[in-house]
C-alpha cells in the first residue's frame, strides 16, 4: 500500500500515489487537482478516463503524447469524423490501448458532445462540482472512490448515450479537472490554490 505521504527528490511533500516516477510528480504538480475548463479538454479527460478502466493512470499519460496524435488532439469535431478506415488504424496502433469498444466509444461521444452548443458540456460537466465546504482527506483511505456527484455525473451521462462514464471513471475525472481537490494533508499542493485553467486548443 502507498504511503500516505512520500517526499520527491526535491524535499517536497506530495500524496503517496506518485510515488518516485517523475512523470507521475510533474502531472501531481502541475496537472491532477486543478480547475480545468474546455469543452475539448473535458472531453480528452473523459476519453482517457474512459481508456485507463483497468488500467493504471500511469501507463495512459505515457501514451497520452500518441493518444493525441492520433484522436486528432481530441477536437470533437475532428474526432466524430473518424470512420471505420480511421477506427482500423487504431486498432493496429501499439502506442495506444487497441481497446475497439472504447475505440468507438471515444467516436460516438464526440458526436454525442456536437449535438449540443458550444460550451454546453462543459458546463454539464462542471454543474456535478460539489459546493460549500469539503473536508480534505486525511490519508489516501479516506479518498472516495466514487461518490454521489459522481454517480449523479455518470447517470446524466449515460442518459445523453455517452459510453464508458462509469461512476469511478467519472470520479477520477472529477479529481484530475480539480472539481474535487482530494491532495492528502501535509501535500504541498493542498496548501496551493490553483486557478481555472482552459485548455481547448479549439473546442470546435
Amino acid at each position: 500500500m502507498a504511503r500516505d505521504l512520500i517526499i520527491g527528490p526535491d524535499g517536497l511533500a506530495r500524496c503517496g500515489w506518485v510515488g518516485d516516477d517523475a512523470e507521475y510528480r510533474r502531472y501531481h504538480d502541475e496537472e491532477w487537482g486543478r480547475p480545468l475548463h474546455g469543452d475539448r479538454a473535458l472531453f480528452e479527460k473523459m476519453s482517457l478516463e474512459g481508456f485507463q478502466a483497468g488500467l493504471s493512470w500511469i501507463t495512459i499519460l505515457r501514451k497520452r503524447p500518441r493518444f493525441r496524435q492520433v484522436f486528432a488532439d481530441f477536437v470533437p469535431a475532428r474526432v466524430a469524423a473518424f470512420g471505420a478506415t480511421e477506427v482500423e488504424a487504431l486498432m493496429q496502433d501499439a502506442g495506444i490501448i487497441r481497446n475497439r469498444s472504447k475505440i468507438e466509444a471515444t467516436i460516438g461521444n464526440a458526436r454525442l458532445l456536437l449535438e449540443a452548443p458550444e460550451g454546453e458540456f462543459d458546463r454539464l460537466m462542471w454543474s456535478f462540482a460539489p459546493t460549500g465546504p469539503r473536508a480534505r482527506p486525511a490519508t489516501l483511505a479516506d479518498v472516495p472512490a466514487v461518490t454521489a456527484d459522481s454517480v449523479a455525473m455518470s447517470a446524466a451521462l449515460r442518459g445523453r448515450g455517452f459510453r464508458f462514464v462509469g461512476p469511478t471513471t467519472m470520479y477520477a475525472l472529477m479529481q484530475s479537472t480539480g472539481m474535487v481537490d482530494d491532495h492528502v494533508v501535509g501535500c504541498h499542493r493542498a496548501a496551493a490554490p490553483a486557478a481555472a485553467t482552459r485548455d481547448d486548443r479549439s473546442d470546435t
